[in-house]
C-alpha cells in the first residue's frame, strides 16, 4: 500500500529549475528538505505557540501533538496534500468561554475532543456524498458569519486581560507586527506574528532593565509590581523530558460552546485542499474527505491526553508558494522537528512566558484577522446582503454572539455567546429559506465546482439578488 513517503529526486536536488516546481512525490536533497521543515516550523511559531498559551494549555504538549497530527495527515491523504497541522486559533474563543465558566484545562480538551470526533465524522460523509452535503447544509452566509462571530467574540479577552497588563508594549508590538505583515515581503511576511512576539520579548526584556517593574493586572488580574518577563520558571524547566499530559471532562455546556468551531474548521481545510491543488496542478477535490477526517483523527488524539486541537495552517501555504518546493518530505522533516522540541520543557518554558502586554499586542490583530476571514468568505462567494434571507439570520446571529446574549433554559442550563450566535445563524437561515419566496432562493456553494474562481460574472435580473454561478 502507498503511503507516500517514498520521494523522487527533483533534479540535481540543489534548487529547483526556473518555472519548475517540486511536486509532493518528489524531494530535494535531504539537507535541503530538513532546512525547509525546519522553515516550516518557524512559519507556524507564532499562531500555532500563542494559541496554546491563551488557551491555559502546555506549549510543549503543543508543539509534540501538532507533529504527530502532521503525520498522521500525511499518511492518510497518501502524501498527496502537503500540510502542517498546528493549533487552530478558531478554539481560543471556546476556552476563554469555558473558562470563564468556570471549566478547566480538562473541561476545554474535553469539549473539543467531541469537535474532533463530529469533525471526522463530517469528513466520512463528504467521502460518501461529496462536497455538496457542505453546500447545501453550510452555505458561504452561514460559514463566514459563524467564523466572524468566533474570531469578533475574542476582543473582550484582549480588552479586559491582555492589554491592561503593559498597555504600552501592547501599543508597540502591534504596530511592529502591523507593519511586518504589510511591509515584509515573503517568508518573512508569513512570519509576521512571530516577529512580532520576538520584537515584544526583547522590548519587554528592556523595559524591565531600564524602567523596573511595572504597576499593573498580571496574569492572575491581581494589580501587582511585576516584572514584564518573568524567567523564573524557564531556570527551572528540564533541558529533556516529556510534556504534562492529562485527560479530558466532558460537560454538556462546554460542549455545546466548542461545537460550532466545526464550521470554521470545515471552510478552513476545504480553502487549503483547494489552494494546494491549485498550486501544485493536482486537483485533490477527491481528497477533501480524507483530510476532513484526518484533520479530525488528529484533534481527538491531541486533545485527548491535553493538547489543542489541531489544523491546516495557511503560513505554511504561503512557505509553499515562496520556495515552489511542495514536497510532503519537508513536512515530514518539519513533524519530525516538532517532537524534538516538544521534548525540551525548557523551550516551553520560554514560549510560556509570553508577557502579558506582548499577547495584548498580538491578539488585537490575530482576532480582528480570524474574524474579517468570515468577511472573506462572503466576498469570495459575493454573499449579497441586500438580500433580507442573508442579511437577518447573521445580523441577529453576529450580535448574539459577540454581544454575549444568552438563553436561560433551567438553572443549570444555558445557551449563549459562540454557541448561541451559530444556532440562531443556522436555524434561521434554513427556516426563513424554507419559508422565503422563490426571488429571494440563490444558491451560494461553499466549494465551486470544479473550477479554480468562482465565475466573475452574475446571471441577469431585475428585482432578484445577483446569483453566484456554480
Amino acid at each position: 500500500m502507498d503511503l507516500g513517503v517514498r520521494w523522487k529526486l527533483h533534479g540535481d536536488g540543489r534548487t529547483p529549475a526556473p518555472g519548475a516546481v517540486v511536486r509532493p512525490d518528489e524531494r530535494l536533497s535531504w539537507p535541503r528538505t530538513a532546512g525547509l521543515g525546519a522553515q516550516h516550523v518557524v512559519a507556524m511559531f507564532g499562531a500555532s505557540f500563542v494559541a496554546p498559551v491563551l488557551m491555559g494549555l502546555d506549549p510543549n504538549l503543543a508543539i509534540m501533538m501538532s507533529g504527530v497530527s502532521t503525520m498522521i495527515f500525511l499518511l492518510a491523504t497518501r502524501g498527496r496534500v502537503p500540510s502542517y497541522l498546528g493549533c487552530s486559533l478558531s478554539f481560543v474563543g471556546v476556552a476563554a468561554v469555558i473558562r470563564a465558566q468556570g471549566g478547566t484545562s480538562a473541561t476545554v480538551t474535553g469539549a473539543v475532543l467531541v469537535v474532533g470526533v463530529a469533525l471526522f465524522l463530517v469528513g466520512l460523509a463528504v467521502q460518501r456524498f461529496g462536497a455538496r452535503i457542505i453546500h447545501a447544509a453550510m452555505p458561504p452566509v452561514v460559514t463566514g458569519a459563524v467564523v466572524m462571530l468566533i474570531g469578533f467574540n475574542l476582543a473582550p479577552v484582549t480588552a479586559s486581560t491582555y492589554w491592561p497588563q503593559d498597555q504600552w508594549t501592547a501599543l508597540l508590538v502591534m504596530l511592529f507586527t502591523g507593519l511586518a505583515v504589510v511591509c515584509l515581503r515573503g517568508f518573512w511576511s508569513r512570519i509576521a506574528i512571530f516577529l512580532g512576539l520576538v520584537f515584544g520579548y526583547v522590548l519587554s526584556f528592556l523595559l524591565d532593565r531600564v524602567l523596573g517593574k511595572i504597576h499593573s493586572v498580571d496574569g492572575s488580574g491581581e494589580v501587582t509590581d511585576h516584572w514584564r518577563l518573568d524567567f523564573s520558571a524557564v531556570g527551572r524547566a528540564d533541558w529533556i523530558g516529556l510534556p504534562s499530559f492529562h485527560g479530558p471532562t466532558f460537560e454538556w455546556s462546554a460542549i455545546l460552546v466548542a461545537l460550532p468551531v466545526v464550521i470554521a474548521l470545515i471552510a478552513e481545510n476545504a480553502g487549503h485542499v483547494k489552494a494546494v491543488g491549485e498550486m501544485t496542478g493536482d486537483p485533490l477535490d477527491d481528497k477533501l474527505g480524507t483530510a476532513i477526517s484526518a484533520d479530525g483523527v488528529g484533534s481527538v488524539l491531541s486533545t485527548a491526553v491535553g493538547g489543542p486541537p489541531n489544523t491546516t495552517y495557511s503560513e505554511n501555504i504561503g512557505v509553499m508558494a515562496a520556495t515552489r518546493v511542495y514536497s510532503t518530505a519537508a513536512y515530514w522533516a518539519a513533524a519530525c522537528f516538532a517532537l524534538l522540541f516538544g521534548l525540551c520543557p525548557k523551550f516551553g518554558a520560554v514560549v510560556a512566558a509570553i508577557p502579558g502586554g506582548v499577547l495584548g499586542g498580538i491578539t488585537v490583530i490575530l482576532y480582528g484577522m480570524i474574524g474579517l476571514l468570515g468577511a472573506q468568505i462572503w466576498t469570495n462567494a459575493r454573499v449579497d446582503l441586500r438580500n433580507p434571507l442573508n442579511l437577518v439570520p447573521t445580523a441577529a446571529g453576529i450580535i448574539i454572539g459577540v454581544g454575549g446574549v444568552s438563553l436561560k433554559f433551567t438553572d443549570t442550563f444555558s445557551l449563549s455567546g459562540i454557541a448561541l450566535g451559530t444556532i440562531v445563524v443556522i436555524t434561521g437561515y434554513h427556516t426563513l429559506r424554507a419559508f422565503a419566496p422563490a426571488h429571494l432562493k440563490t444558491q451560494e456553494p461553499l466549494l465551486d465546482e470544479g473550477t479554480s474562481t468562482y465565475d466573475q460574472g452574475y446571471e441577469g435580473y431585475d428585482d432578484e439578488p445577483p446569483r453566484a454561478k456554480s
